[in-house]
Formats: structure tokens, sequence, C-alpha cells
């Protein structure tokens, strides 16, 4: 589907609609990120088995399954600065869901809560990022993408951290050292409520703000040429499209296991702030995209530079899965930390390059096709359901600091697959 701004609004400055556009980056990165604290927590509060827990994210993740394809045409129907801001709000509502959710501690209204913020992120996600792609010229699209995917990721260093502060408190300690009581529960839900609150208060405010702020609407060319592009037989047909799909796939599994289960690995070695983990896990994120930035394609090309991903991701399974497990080193303020939960974390740095690298090797070639293969490569985002649920398998009943280890093979053919796609896969262009 392609589109145009508005001539209208071609003369004015982009600077006020970049800036808006940032912010809802931002959001969407604190909120998406805000998993990787919330999940050791409920594991804490409702004591959790490790395929339990997967839920959580699979239940997040999953919507986009469902999702991807009428968010599309809803935001077709709507607009793009409408959809926009009906996802915030919808986001905004969810919020205050997180709050009777607390309150009752009903382990299944989190999970509708997280099944619904999913479905606002999709929403939000399907009119945000082509909506940045053409609010400015072509050949500079490619840089505010990686400048709104920083953003993303750095909102995922801050959430953790946020949530640590504000939510658990003194709690740590405690619930590193045994069961928690009843009382220690109520307190630990209790202190969700404020939170949310106020993050609730927050969205709402900016939703309400989009509706009225100066940001220049997409205008989409007649249905009849939409549906020129092709069809998804057509697009499937492509090889380096389809193993894109599912190299982009085990991308967001590895992601996310990467940035959402390392607080529980940490919890499992017995590590008190393990819900700050995934802020080392996106920091190392943003390191990785800023040497995207200035590597590619000036010293190494996508290919290369995917390749070099997934060898580092590979070695670093064998690490988390064969360290020994008393093994530690220190990291600055942090203190004491589990080898295997630092490589982990690490990983960060081997996925951050694998986005933006998969997506131009799997379009290459595509022509009138592009929109439709962009709608199947979007969909690849059920990978995060996915990974933490196979995962959580592969920990069994009762996770040990063993089991928990050697649970992380499951990276192994993610990252084995990833590495095809970059020596061969990409480079098909027939099934025969």
């Amino acid at each position: 589907m392609e589109a145009t701004v508005s001539n209208s609004t071609t003369t004015k400055s982009n600077a006020i609609p970049l800036a808006i556009v940032a912010a809802m980056f931002f959001i969407l990165g604190f909120v998406t990120w805000l998993n990787g604290s919330l999940m050791p927590y409920l594991q804490q509060l409702f004591d959790l088995s490790p395929i339990q827990a997967s839920l959580i994210l699979f239940s997040f993740y999953i919507a986009v399954t469902f999702t991807a394809i009428p968010s599309a045409k809803f935001i077709h129907k709507v607009g793009y600065k409408n959809g926009m801001a009906i996802s915030i709000g919808m986001m905004m509502a969810t919020a205050l869901l997180y709050i009777p959710a607390a309150k009752s501690q009903m382990f299944w209204l989190f999970l509708v809560a997280q099944f619904t913020m999913g479905i606002a992120q999709t929403l939000l996600n399907t009119a945000v990022n082509p909506y940045v792609v053409r609010l400015g010229p072509e050949e500079s699209a490619a840089a505010r993408v990686s400048i709104m995917g920083i953003l993303n990721k750095f909102a995922g260093v801050i959430a953790p951290l946020a949530f640590t502060a504000l939510v658990l408190g003194g709690f740590s300690e405690a619930a590193t050292s045994g069961p928690l009581t009843q009382v220690e529960k109520d307190a630990m839900a209790g202190n969700l409520v404020m939170p949310y609150l106020g993050l609730a208060a927050f969205i709402g405010l900016f939703a309400l703000g989009i509706k009225f702020a100066p940001l220049p609407e997409i205008e989409e060319k007649d249905e009849a040429e939409e549906k020129s592009g092709g069809s998804v037989r057509e697009a499937l047909a492509h090889p380096n499209l389809a193993l894109g799909v599912v190299a982009l796939f085990l991308y967001v599994a590895v992601e996310v296991i990467a940035g959402d289960t390392v607080g529980s690995l940490a919890l499992t070695f017995g590590v008190a702030n393990y819900s700050v983990m995934t802020s080392y896990t996106m920091a190392f994120m943003v390191t990785g995209y800023t040497l995207g930035i200035i590597l590619i394609p000036r010293v190494i090309s996508q290919q290369t530079a995917l390749t070099v991903a997934a060898v580092f991701g590979l070695a670093l399974t064998f690490g988390i899965v064969f360290v020994d497990s008393a093994a530690t080193l220190n990291v600055p303020t942090f203190g004491e930390m589990p080898v295997a939960v630092f490589f982990l974390a690490l990983c960060g740095l081997a996925n951050a390059i694998m986005w933006p690298a998969i997506w131009p090797l799997a379009l290459s070639g595509l022509g009138k096709l592009t929109s439709v293969a962009s709608g199947l490569l979007v969909m690849g985002i059920a990978g995060g359901a996915f990974g933490p649920l196979f995962l959580g398998l592969a920990k069994g009943s009762e996770a040990t600091v063993a089991s928990s280890q050697t649970a992380y093979l499951v990276l192994l053919p993610c990252y084995l697959f990833i590495l095809f796609y970059a020596l061969k896969g990409h480079k098909m262009r027939s099934w025969k």
C-alpha cells in the first residue's frame, strides 16, 4: 500500500510531528519491555511454574497473530492520525485493567490485560511504523527508523528501573529468600496500583494531545490500486521472503527470550535485583543499534552484519548453557552477576542488528508485492509468543538453576536458521 503526505502539509516543518512520533515509539518500548519485570514479579505473586509464567508473554505477543491484518484494515478506514490516537487510548484503558487484576490477585485477569495490551500495541505499530517512513524524504527513512528503534529500546532500559523503584520497593531481597507470605503478596500487589494509574493518566493525556496535534495525515491511493499489489501466495513463492518470515519469527523469539526472561533467570539464581535485568539487555540492544547505524553499509554489509550477529548469538547460547553456575562477574552499578545471566543479557547486542538486516533482505526484488510481504513480516512478531513458551516447556514443571540453563538450548536452532538465512536463504530466488 503506497502512501504520500498530503500536499497541503508538505511545506510545514516535520520537527513537531517527528517529536510526537518519537514519543509514541518511547511509549511503545516502555510498555512492551515492562514485561521483563512483570514476568518474574507475577512468578512471585502467584508462585507460577515456568510454563505458567511463559503465558504472561504468550498472551501479549500472540495478539499480533489475530490482529495484524484487521489492524491494517482499521487504519485504512479511520486514517493514521485517528488510528494512533485510538490505539493509545486503548493502551490507557488497558493500563487501568492491571489495577483490578492486582487488587483481586487473579492471574487470568493479568493475562486478559496482557492480551488486550498486545492488541493495542499491534494497532499502534501498524499505524506508526509506516507513518514515520512517510514523514519525510524517502532517502532518509532508514535513519528515522533507526532513531525510533533506539528510542524504543532506550525505553526498555528505563522501564525495568522505574518498575523496580515504584512497584517492588524493598521486596526484592525478601523475594529471593523464599516463598512470600500473604501479607507480602498483598503489599506487592498494592504497590502496582499507583504506578499503573499514573501510566494510564499520562497515556490518556498523550492520546488526547495526538487528536489535536498538528500531525499531517497520510493519503492512500485507491482500493483498486492497493489490490494490484499481489496476493499472499504470490509473495510466498519468493523463497527469500518466505524464509525471511521464518527468520524474523525466530529473531523475535530470541529477542523476547533475551529481554523478558533474563529477570526470571536471575531470580532462579537468587539475584535480589532481578527486575532490572531487562535494562542490561536493552542497553546492549541500544549499543547494537548505534553500531549498526555507524557501520552499515559504510564498513560492513547487511548480510555480513547478520552473519556475525548469528554466530555471536550461537556462541552466547553455549556460554549460557555450559558456564559454571557458580561463576560470577562484577558489573558496574550492579555488583555480582551470574555469568550465565550476563551472557543472556549480552544476547541483546547480537540481536540488535537482526530486525533491520532481515527486512531489506526479505523484501529484495519483491516489487509490487512489497506491501503484502511487509504484512507477512509483521506477523513474524508472533515469535515473541512462542519463544518463551518453548523455553518454559524446556524448563519443566519446576525450574532449578541447572534446568534453567539447559533450557536455553532452545536458542540454538533459532540462531542456526538465522545464520542459514544470512549465508544462503536470502539469496534464493526459486524453490527449485
